[in-house]
Parts: structure tokens; C-alpha cells; sequence
């Protein structure tokens, strides 16, 4: 089999080792952070300030401190009618934006009527500033007197700062003001953790003392249970009598902490088709649910059903029901070939953590403009992180195609088999503040699984951000990465490989694939909403590209890039049948004598058959180590399908659902799909064929060809009684591979009387 693998990997898509000045790799530590290149900030933190002098009649004043280092200006929010302010402010100025010799320090009177009042002012020569570099104490502030400049009049008072160097290891770095993120607060850095997801199984088990109307036919009920805008509905009941249905069926829903929410449940009779009638419904408080963390049975509870629309709540009946938070259960909200954690919700199920995940987010390079900014192409780019329930964000760099972020985050690791997932978004918060709306663009995303990184080995890696869009696969820049998994005992990971992937409730109670997919789109969506109200916030476009909610959706490029896969896997055994052929045609004849030899070999002594395929088998698998992966992997263009795919098979990719094209491209695209399901249907008919054939075999639906079948297979049976099997084994090997002068072209009997038998296929409509 052929395979077939569309274009050649551009040189742009591929993976580059990068050799960065980390702390760790050249003798300079810097705290934790060994997996990041040191930054250089000059800190200043403004205390607070006393004795300021009165410019104003009502013998106050509204002071504000403005710093100015080279090009860059900043100013604390101004505190009203105050002599004594307090700001306990950081501010941090990256090294590289100090065009001057200076900071200056100056204090201001807001005046809205007209000029700002000069308060005073202080200098710091940079070469004079001192080094701090932790686990120092923090510098303690000073007091200086405030400074007159010439032309502003006489100043009085005294401001409190501490001004010192460090880098990003610095413990005031994650609330300071830092220049390339522009000062504001929504750009720093933050660690955000999912919500801990439950499995609310709800069995509803029967119904008694049912206030039904009068009718001429047997009722119809069932039971339907909403969890905000989760709404699952029982079949109809197993009726021991009319007013006392019974069902006994579970239902399943997703529940977050904190549990400050209800279930509602209602019993409805199905009065016509599509019109039912409620007959009542009760509420149940998620507080009062009880958790368990195995497959024991919680004790059931009757509830009191009440008749809407009436006062006092009319009693209409009640219901028993069981319900309980499954805590055994892993909470699955992520696709299962990217999943980063397999953990149970119930923390008294989790197992010894294995090691520690450490990534060095670094920086980009060559990111390409998201948007205008004062007539020409601007990026304010920042990274997202996921693995597990914890997510981080690093601060937003403003305006810059090559930002350096240069942070660094840790994770526990429970499960060598999962991924890392690390996304690059440009922030559209000052967009949305000034037209409303915007969404953080998607620049590409990187995916590291875990079990394909050696142990404590630093990777140093530019990884292409690539991006699929309707006009194909776009390069978006580079993102530089330094990662590292290190292990608390090898044995242990190497123990984890042989215990199941997920936790034993998931085989002891499996549940089905729809109801897997429709719990697991309800999970990603509740932690999209949960992140959503963080602040500041993880947008929802973020959350779900990062979690990719759209892989299951229907794309004619995925569908080639899985037969292409499929292909490439078959290819080995391809391979293999040619090479048979070529042993069988004598298209070398020594290759085809040594197989003779070791056909017999094997025949009369069996015993070393599966040491020498297990022989073989380590013998491939120690001479591919010395071409085993350098480097991590990572989104791959070509076995994409990305490079080679039509835009019309792109801009059905993109499309919504329900489409919105017009019905003329519809109709093509579905006469395109049918024609692929045409295909496949073919092959899926020739599948079923062969398999009826050989139930055919003895059958008899072919009288004529079942008596051919058992009389040979009574001859080979006496055969075989009388012949010993060595030599039968040898008499097939010797005839399967003689040479192609005793061969015949003509298809063999066995193959003839095989495609003569009947199938099902001409009984089909």
C-alpha cells in the first residue's frame, strides 16, 4: 500500500535548537528562575510622602508622584485633599528603555482648572543605585527631602522611596508597574486554577401517589432534570401502575464547586406528540448531595412534588431519587489525545506526585501585526499556559513584535503520559475598552507531551507558531521555550506505565461514548465560564482554543490527515508483503535460498520461533536509539494536511454551524461529502462480503460449494492424521514459495472458490 503524503515540510515549520543565556546552564543562578535569561529592572517603590507644600486656597492639596527614566514617564493615582499621601507603590523600568544617567522623581498638585502646582522633585544617579539580588531582605525606604528646579518656585516636604536593581526573580516584580506592559494592571502576570468539577449522577428510580389527569390511554411519563442549562430527560417509565411509574435510570451532569446551586426535577406526562404536561417538580440543593468516592450505594430519599402555578405549592405526588457527587470519576474536559491531567476529583483517591513539570517561557520572535495602532501594525502578545488544573498567564509586553516575557512556572506531575499546552494570544483589552467587544487574537499554540522528555533535560527550543486560516497555514512568528521534567524516582514512572490511564471507576462503571462527548463539551464550557470571571479575565476564545473544542467538528483536511496516518502505519506491512513477493519470485536468489534455510530451521525446531522474533525486535528498537527525537515534538504542517489542502476545504473548515453559506455552495459541498461517503461505503460493503463468505463456508447457502468444503476438509483431517505436522508445514512452506516456473499467473483454486461464494450484498435494497 502505497503512501501518499501531500508536499514537503517547509523549512519555515520546523523546529530550531536554540542555545539561550539561561541562569542554570552558565553557572548563574538566579533563585528559580535557572530556565530564563536575566532580566535587569531598576525598582522603585514610592512609600509615601509628608509635609507638602499648600498651593491652594483651601489649604490642601491633591498630590501624585510622576517618575521619568529615559523614555519612559509614569504616574501614581493622585490621593485627594492630602499633606501626608500614601501610594506604596512599585514601579519596575526595564534596563534596555534607559536612554539617560537619571531618575527623577517629581511630586505634582493636580489642578484641573489649570496647570499642575510643582511640589518638589528627586534625583538618582543609575551608576549610584544599589544591586539587590534575593534572598536578600528586601531595601528599606528612606526619606528624601524633596528638591526645588529653577523657574518653580519654592518647595517643601519629604518623600519616602527605595530605589534598587534587580531582575525578575525580585519578589515586588509581580505587583509592580513594569514598563513594556504599559502599566496597567489587566497585563501582569497571573496563575489561574480550573474549578474542581464533580460527576452529579442523579438516579431517578420511581414515582408514587401521581395526580394524573383523566384520560382514555395508558399515561406516558418521565422525568426531567435541568442543572443550569444542562437538561436530561429519563425514558418513559416501566409503569407497575398508573400513578406509580417506575424507571430506575441514571442521569449525569457536571457540577462545580462551590456547590450554590439546585437541581430541578419535574415529572411529565406526554399529552400529545410534542406537548407534555407537568405533573410536578422539586428542587434539590447540591450542598446537601452526598460525595462518594468508590462504587458504593448512598442511601435513596423520597421528595415531595409540588404543582406549579398553584398556592402553597399543591402536593402532586413525590419521587425517589438517589444522587450523589461520583468522586471516583476523573471529570474529563479536555480531548482525550491532549489531556494533561487523569487525576479523580476526589483528592483522597490522588497518588504520590512522579516529578516536576518546569517551563521557561522566554520570549517570540518575528510575530507578525494583529492590529493597527496610530496607522501602522502593532502586537501586544502574551502567553498562556495550561497543564492540569493550573493555568498561567504571563504579563503583556505592549507594541512589540519580538517581546522577551522570560518566566518561569512549575507544575506537579502525576502522569508522564500528558501534555503541556502553551498558547500565544495578542490582548485586545485596550481595543475592548475603546470600541467594546474585541477578542484576544489566537497567534498559535505548542503542545509538549510529557513521556517524550528525557529526565532532567533542559530543552532550549523556537517552536513555529502556526495557525490555521482559510487561506491556509500561516507562520505567525516563533516562540521560545526552555523546558524540564525532572523525577523523584524512575522507578515510579516507569511503574505508572503498567496502571491504567484513568481512574478504575471509568472500567468498573464505563460510560458511553455520547455521553463522554456531551459531558465533556458541558465541562469545557463551565471552565471557560469560571476563568471568564477571573480577574483579570481568562477570555473565553482563549480558554476554548486552548482546549481545542472544536477537534470533533466535521473537516475534510483532518479526514485526509487521519487516512494518511492510517496509511503510514499500514506501510510496514506493505512493505513486508512486497518483500515476501520478491522472495517468492526469486528476484534474488540468495536472499530467497536464506529464507529456505530459515523456514526449515524454524519448522523443525519451533522452540526458537518467538525468542527470534523478540531477538529481532530488540535488536530494531537498539539500532533506531541512535536516531531517536533530539528534541520535543510539536505541530506538524505536513501530517496536518495544512500545506496542500483547497481553500474551498478550508473555508468549509471555518464555517459555522448552521452553516451560513450560500444554498449553491452547500449543495456542492454535499454532493462532495456524499460522494467521499459513497467511497467509503464501498469499502465498508467489500469488508462485510468477505466476512459473509467465510461464514458461507458452512452455511449452506451454497449447497454445491458447503459440500465441496466439509468433503475437503474430512480429506484434510485424515491427512493430517496420517502426515506429521512438521512435514505438512514444510510440504506448504516449500509449495507457498517455489519458484516462479512452477508458479501459474492464474489466481490460485483456494482464491477462486473463495470469491464463488455467496455474500449478503445482493440481498440488500
Amino acid at each position: 500500500m502505497p503512501t501518499h503524503v501531500p508536499g514537503p515540510d517547509p523549512a519555515d515549520y520546523s523546529l530550531k535548537d536554540t542555545n539561550p543565556p539561561l541562569g542554570g546552564m552558565h553557572g548563574e543562578k538566579i533563585c528559580t528562575y535557572d530556565l530564563v535569561e536575566k532580566m535587569q529592572y531598576f525598582y522603585v517603590r514610592v512609600v509615601k510622602a509628608k509635609g507638602l507644600a499648600v498651593k491652594d486656597v483651601t489649604g490642601s492639596s491633591d498630590p501624585y508622584v510622576k517618575l521619568i527614566l529615559g523614555s519612559k514617564s509614569i504616574q501614581t493615582p493622585t490621593v485627594l485633599r492630602s499633606l501626608n499621601p500614601e501610594w506604596n507603590l512599585v514601579f519596575a523600568f526595564g534596563k534596555e528603555v534607559t536612554h539617560g544617567p537619571v531618575l527623577k522623581v517629581t511630586v505634582w498638585d493636580q489642578d484641573l482648572a489649570k496647570k499642575d502646582d510643582f511640589l518638589g522633585a528627586v534625583w538618582f544617579d543609575l551608576q549610584e543605585i544599589p544591586v539587590r539580588v534575593p534572598p536578600d531582605s528586601p531595601l528599606a525606604p528612606q526619606w528624601y527631602r524633596l528638591e526645588e528646579i529653577r523657574g518653580q518656585g519654592k518647595v517643601q516636604g519629604d518623600i519616602m522611596l527605595s530605589v534598587w536593581m534587580g531582575t525578575q526573580a525580585d519578589e515586588a516584580f509581580s505587583e509592580a508597574w513594569i514598563s513594556d506592559t504599559g502599566g496597567y494592571a489587566h497585563n501582569r502576570s497571573k496563575v489561574y486554577l480550573s474549578p474542581r468539577l464533580w460527576y452529579l449522577r442523579v438516579t431517578v428510580i420511581e414515582a408514587q401517589d401521581l395526580h394524573l389527569g383523566e384520560r382514555f390511554r395508558y399515561p406516558e411519563v418521565t422525568v426531567r432534570a435541568q442543572l443550569r442549562y444542562q437538561v436530561m430527560r429519563t425514558k418513559v417509565a416501566r409503569n407497575k401502575t398508573a400513578a406509580s411509574p417506575y424507571w430506575n435510570e441514571d442521569l449525569l451532569f457536571v457540577a462545580g464547586e462551590p456547590f450554590d446551586e439546585q437541581v430541578l426535577i419535574t415529572v411529565e406526562e406526554k399529552v400529545s406528540p410534542g406537548k407534555d404536561e407537568v405533573i410536578g417538580h422539586t428542587k434539590v440543593n447540591l450542598v446537601t448531595v452526598e460525595k462518594r468516592y468508590d462504587h458504593r450505594q448512598v442511601p435513596s430519599r423520597w421528595f415531595d412534588l409540588e404543582k406549579s402555578g398553584t398556592e402553597n405549592g399543591r402536593f402532586s405526588g413525590r419521587v425517589h431519587l438517589r444522587l450523589c457527587f461520583d468522586g471516583g470519576y476523573h471529570v474529563i474536559d479536555e480531548a482525550a489525545y491532549m489531556s494533561s491531567d487523569h487525576r479523580p476529583t476526589a483528592k483522597q483517591l490522588w497518588k504520590k506526585s512522579l516529578g516536576v513539570l518546569e517551563i521557561g517561557i522566554l520570549g517570540a520572535q518575528s510575530l507578525l501585526p494583529m492590529k493597527t495602532k496610530d496607522g501602522r501594525g502593532s502586537i501586544d502578545a502574551y502567553c498562556v499556559a495550561k497543564y492540569g488544573q493550573k493555568w498561567v498567564r504571563t504579563r503583556t509586553v505592549m507594541d512589540s513584535f519580538q517581546p522577551r516575557w522570560n518566566e518561569q512556572y512549575t507544575w506537579e506531575v502525576y502522569d508522564p503520559c500528558t501534555v503541556l499546552t502553551v498558547g500565544v494570544f495578542d490582548n485586545s483589552h485596550m481595543q475592548q475598552t475603546q470600541k467594546g467587544g474585541s477578542k484576544d487574537i489566537c497567534i498559535g499554540k505548542v503542545r509538549i507531551r510529557l513521556s517524550t522528555l528525557e529526565a532532567f533535560r533542559v530543552y532550549t527550543n523556537s517552536y513555529p507558531l502556526l495557525v490555521l486560516h482559510p487561506s491556509g497555514a500561516k507562520r505567525m512568528g516563533e516562540l521560545e521555550l526552555a523546558v524540564r521534567f525532572s523525577v523523584s524516582s524512575t522507578f515510579s514512572v516507569l511503574h505508572a506505565y503498567t496502571q491504567p490511564l484513568l481512574p478504575k471507576m471509568h472500567y468498573l462503571y464505563p460510560l458511553s461514548i455520547p455521553q463522554q462527548d456531551y459531558l465533556r463539551q458541558v465541562a469545557m464550557r463551565m471552565v471557560a465560564e469560571r476563568l471568564a470571571r477571573s480577574e483579570p479575565p481568562l477570555k473565553h476564545e482563549v480558554v476554548r482554543f486552548m482546549l481545542d473544542t472544536n477537534s470533533s467538528f466535521w473537516s475534510l483536511r483532518r479526514t485526509k490527515a487521519n487516512w494518511y496516518r492510517i496509511t503510514s502505519i499500514l506501510s510496514p506491512i506493505h512493505a513486508a508483503a512486497r518483500w515476501l513477493d520478491d522472495v517468492r519470485q526469486w528476484r534474488q536468489p540468495v536472499t530467497s535460498m536464506l529464507v529456505h534455510v530459515l523456514f526449515l530451521i524454524l519448522v523443525w525446531f519451533p522452540e526458537l520461533i518467538l525468542p527470534t522474533v523478540f531477538l529481532y525486535m530488540f535488536l530494531i528498537g537498539a539500532w533506531h536509539h541512535r536516531f531517536r527525537p533530539r528534541s520535543p515534538s510539536h505541530m506538524d504542517a505536513r501530517l496536518s494536511h495544512a500545506n496542500a489542502v483547497s481553500p474551498d476545504e478550508l473555508d468549509e473548515e471555518f464555517d459555522t454551524v448552521p452553516s451560513s453559506k450560500p444554498p449553491e455552495v452547500i449543495k456542492i459541498r454535499y454532493e462532495r461529502l456524499r460522494a467521499l461517503a459513497g467511497k467509503i461505503q464501498s469499502v465498508l460493503g467489500d469488508l462485510a462480503s468477505q466476512g459473509e463468505r467465510v461464514h458461507a463456508l458452512l452455511s449452506w447457502r451454497d449447497p454445491r460449494a458447503t459440500t465441496m468444503f466439509i468433503i475437503f476438509c474430512l480429506a484434510v483431517a485424515g491427512f493430517l492424521y496420517v502426515v506429521p505436522l512438521r512435514v505438512t508445514i514444510v510440504l506448504a512452506g516449500l509449495y507457498f514459495l517455489r519458484h516462479p516456473r512452477f508458479r501459474s499467473r492464474h489466481p490460485s483454486v483456494a482464491l477462486s472458490f473463495f470469491r464463488r461464494l455467496p455474500s449478503l450484498a445482493d440481498r440488500i435494497l
